[in-house]
């Protein structure tokens, strides 16, 4: 099978800008091959780099002396809470596979962040949310703009399906969501906020770490079957929103909480049982992400 040609063109679809390809470029030295286009594609996606957010993330506080992990060093974050205990935090954004696809964006969401949590060693104890979405309701003003009224009922479908996937997602699992708030502005209309938070609790001595080496050392990639669902999911996620949009619904994964559940259990068995090195969980990037930031480390 004869692959694409690589240029601005394709980097465009791949959800690169000029610049960025420009910049591969040169890294490069050369033009890059079709499966090189991919990985950087993903790799710089705002779902997997944060490349428009983490200047604002990077305003937060970063250290402090109960932290055991340092920010962005591992999975999920991880506190000390005293008698030899830590509780792991991890919050990440599912803006554009929820507004593209709300039930299962919104529930993979929560599968993902789930995974963050135990692979720290952490069983997962709580859900939370943050959720911003187009005005579904204008009081006593009349609407007589045809407009508004879809945009209206395109914010009341978005909020129906995004609650009931988050919802849905973490009773399959049997995780409580505890708290979430949820505002209604019109700048949120097409392209609402997600934001899934879970927290775990651990024994310092029972943690993981995403670091792993050693020569020789057996990896394996453990999870749900996988489809044609959720590929450039990664990529998707730096797109505007459109009315091309909809066609990227297969982009947006198909989750699987029972799956997971049992993933969980296998997960904080093993690392247990001391026989991991490191372990990374695979996010909208699979293999290429979760390979490259374990190598990274």
């Amino acid at each position: 099978m004869t692959e694409p040609e690589v240029n601005h063109s394709l980097a465009k679809q791949f959800g690169l800008l000029e610049e960025e390809y420009d910049r591969i470029l040169k890294i490069l030295g050369r033009k890059p091959s079709y499966t090189e286009l991919g990985i950087f594609s993903v790799m710089w996606s705002e779902h997997c780099s944060y490349k428009n957010s983490i200047l604002q993330l990077k305003k937060l506080p970063r250290s402090g002396g109960r932290l055991l992990v340092g920010a962005g060093e591992e999975n999920a974050g991880l506190v000390d809470i005293g008698d030899g205990l830590a509780v792991a935090f991890k919050i990440e954004s599912h803006n554009h596979p929820s507004a593209v696809e709300p039930y299962q964006g919104a529930a993979t969401g929560v599968g993902g962040i789930l995974r963050d949590i135990f692979t720290m060693g952490a069983r997962p104890i709580a859900a939370l949310n943050s959720l911003r979405f187009g005005k579904i309701d204008r009081g006593t003003e009349i609407v007589n703009l045809k407009s508004e009224t879809v945009n209206q009922e395109r914010s009341k479908f978005l909020f129906k399906n995004i609650v009931k996937g988050i919802g849905d997602y973490g009773n399959c699992f049997g995780v409580p969501t505890i708290s979430g708030e949820v505002y209604f502005e019109e700048c949120y209309q097409d392209n609402p906020l997600v934001n899934a938070m879970a927290v775990g609790i651990v024994k310092h001595n029972e943690t993981a770490t995403a670091t792993a080496g050693g020569a020789g050392n057996p990896v394996f990639i453990v999870g749900s079957s996988t489809g044609k669902d959720g590929i450039h999911g990664a990529t998707f996620a730096s797109e505007e929103i459109s009315e091309e949009s909809e066609s990227k619904r297969p982009n947006v994964q198909v989750g699987d909480p029972f799956t997971e559940k049992l993933l969980l259990e296998a997960t904080l068995e093993v690392i247990r049982a001391g026989v991991v090195v490191g372990i990374q969980d695979m996010g909208a990037s699979g293999i290429t992400c979760s390979t490259i930031a374990m190598s990274s480390k």
